[in-house]
């Protein structure tokens, strides 16, 4: 959420007259964030936020705003998308499609407890659930062929070790059929600063930029591998254990995501170590982007393969 396109009060202004919230009050550029220009949009009316699209399709962005859309409107505490004079919840701005939601209220727990890990899955699994009831679909554009696509463009900016380490993962992975798992709507980056807690402790999610269609237990995973590491990128069982407790009451898991578990740790470390070395090795300008470190997304991989963690 880096500030890649620049907008002025005034350009917020003109777009601000075709909602029905207000007159502006402020405008803040968000630095969190690398794939989508935010702004903290304060109006006569609340607090929103305004996002412009930088990269994803212009034909995925009904999907994304949509499933917001739903998700608030069935239980599960996210921005909600508003409407244009027209009805439509997407604008246009500098030349980028654009939309606003509402600003939820508290910030992220960057170093969370078992417990704070249990009723984050709880909310991951309501997500889930919640999600059974959406219309539409959306194929992941970061499954299989992206992770094997990528490998071979990063490869010339990476060292031979870290080039085998990916090629091997990609052949294991590829010998594991995820079909057979529990599928829907996942958030795809439930990481701990996609969470906000307000001061009565509730959580709400936000980032839905990721969000496709895919096998749960892989959602969770990625999930884990976030909220549940410790500084050494290794796994902390308690914090793991805790986080998919809270998931199960919600949604219990099925014999074979259980037996798939660390084939879904290994999938969702990978996913997040080449994600990160494409923001470190092809970085995009940006006013403020804050990096990420795909040096440890790698030793969390090798964490994994070193160390498998069923599920019981």
């Amino acid at each position: 959420m880096s500030v890649f396109t620049p907008v002025s009060e005034a350009q917020a202004r003109t777009l601000l007259e075709h909602y029905a919230l207000g007159e502006l009050e402020r405008l803040e550029g968000i630095a969190q964030g690398v794939e989508n220009t935010n702004y903290f949009l304060t109006t006569t009316t609340g607090e929103y936020v305004l996002t412009l699209f930088e990269h994803i399709p212009r034909s995925d962005l009904p999907f994304y705003v949509g499933l917001m859309d739903h998700l608030s409107r069935n239980g599960v505490p996210c921005p909600q998308p508003m409407q244009r004079e027209n009805g439509e919840m997407l604008a246009e701005l500098n030349g980028k499609p654009a939309c606003i939601v509402t600003r939820l209220a508290g910030v992220p727990r960057m170093e969370p407890d078992a417990d704070d890990c249990r009723a984050a899955g709880e909310i991951l699994a309501r997500l889930h659930v919640a999600g059974v009831g959406y219309d539409a679909s959306l194929d992941n554009w970061r499954g299989r062929a992206w992770r094997e696509s990528f490998a071979a463009a990063v490869a010339p900016k990476l060292s031979r070790e870290e080039n085998a380490l990916i090629a091997e993962e990609n052949r294991y992975q590829a010998m594991h059929d995820d079909t057979v798992l529990a599928r829907g709507i996942i958030h795809g980056d439930l990481f701990r600063d996609n969470v906000l807690w307000d001061a009565e402790g509730r959580g709400g999610v936000i980032d839905f930029y990721f969000a496709c269609d895919d096998a749960l237990a892989y959602d969770l995973a990625i999930a884990v591998n976030d909220w549940c590491v410790t500084p050494q990128a290794a796994l902390d069982g308690a914090r793991a254990a805790a986080f998919i407790e809270g998931y199960q009451s919600e949604r219990p898991l099925e014999e074979l995501e259980r037996e798939m578990w660390p084939v879904m740790l290994r999938r969702a470390a990978l996913r997040t170590w080449l994600g990160r070395l494409g923001y470190t090795r092809f970085p995009r300008a940006s006013q403020m982007t804050i990096s990420k470190d795909d040096a440890f997304s790698r030793r969390l991989l090798e964490h994994h393969i070193a160390h498998a963690h069923p599920l019981g």
